[in-house]
């Protein structure tokens, strides 16, 4: 298992030294998804899961989930004393990896769901696919139900993912949320930061839980400074950033501002509650008209 982790966060970091495309990727349109619909459904004949996302879909990075539990009898809503959800992948070895999740779904009362997360860490493809497994008990009965399901790739660039291993052996995952479609304008900047927790303990039955156990990181700051990357623009910044700090929904909250429209790198210096630099390096401050930008260790591209 930690062979597949740490392949996979190889694989998700390498770089390719293709030119990027500007002019192409500047061209399209950015997809906006606000409704949520069911994107799968589990049923075990007494019960059905309803399990909601944005457009009814599950794309890779992060992705709110609502959880809908009813009675196929009377197709009445019930309200379990627990929720678990596990997503996991298996690689076309049959190893088996996780990605950030909220094992425990938290129940929303006003709105009559439980409501949690997941951060897919790929696309559905030949060689992996995602199962979902989801429990919940009811009258101090358990009941377990697994599904495969269908990741799909994520065409909104300011809504990507990174995932990396920081400078203190540690597996982490960074996934923005917010905003879908920018302005030029200073936009308040939202993202998810997560690490994996090494499991303490040999593998139980499968999918035992605490193999595949993920959390978000407290504390830490996420150093801001986007750019311009492509030559005609020269890497040039914008004023006015704030740096990315963890807010009371557990979740990481700062402002970017985008001067014009077009490809932007957000340059990153990830720093932990000490002030440790786990990953990412400072960007260089000369304008470079006709070169392709520098970026940092750490960076995340988005478009608009």
């Amino acid at each position: 298992f930690e062979f597949l982790v740490i392949a996979f966060v190889f694989a998700v970091t390498s770089c390719t030294i293709d030119k990027t495309d500007y002019e192409a990727e500047t061209s399209s349109q950015i997809p906006e998804h606000y409704e949520f619909k069911e994107a799968v459904s589990l049923n075990n004949g007494t019960y059905k899961i309803s399990i909601e996302a944005l457009n009814g879909t599950f794309y890779k990075g992060y992705n709110e989930l609502h959880f809908k539990i009813t009675n196929t009898q009377n197709n009445q809503t019930v309200n379990p004393s627990e929720v678990t959800f596990l997503p996991v992948m298996t690689n076309a070895e049959g190893k088996t990896a996780s990605c950030p999740h909220e094992y425990n779904p938290e129940y929303d009362a006003a709105n009559k769901y439980y409501n949690g997360y997941s951060v897919f860490t790929s696309e559905t493809a030949l060689v992996s696919n995602w199962k979902l497994y989801v429990s919940f008990t009811l009258d101090n009965q358990k009941y377990e139900i697994n599904k495969d399901i269908s990741v799909e790739k994520q065409s909104n660039k300011n809504l990507n993912m990174t995932a990396f291993t920081g400078k203190d052996g540690e597996q982490y995952f960074i996934a923005l949320i917010a905003p879908q479609k920018p302005k030029v304008a200073e936009n308040a900047l939202t993202a998810g930061i997560y690490k994996y927790n090494k499991p303490v303990n040999e593998a139980g039955t499968f999918p035992d839980p605490s193999q595949f156990s993920y959390s978000q990181v407290n504390g830490y700051t996420l150093k801001l400074d986007p750019r311009m990357p492509e030559p005609s623009m020269g890497n040039h910044s914008s004023p006015n950033n704030q740096d990315l700090t963890q807010q009371n929904d557990g979740l990481y909250h700062g402002v970017v501002n985008y001067t014009m429209t077009g490809n932007w790198t957000l340059n990153l210096i990830m720093q932990n509650q000490n002030g440790l630099i786990l990953k990412g390096t400072v960007v260089p401050t000369d304008f470079t008209p006709g070169v392709e930008g520098v970026k940092s260790e750490l960076y995340i591209d988005t478009l608009f």
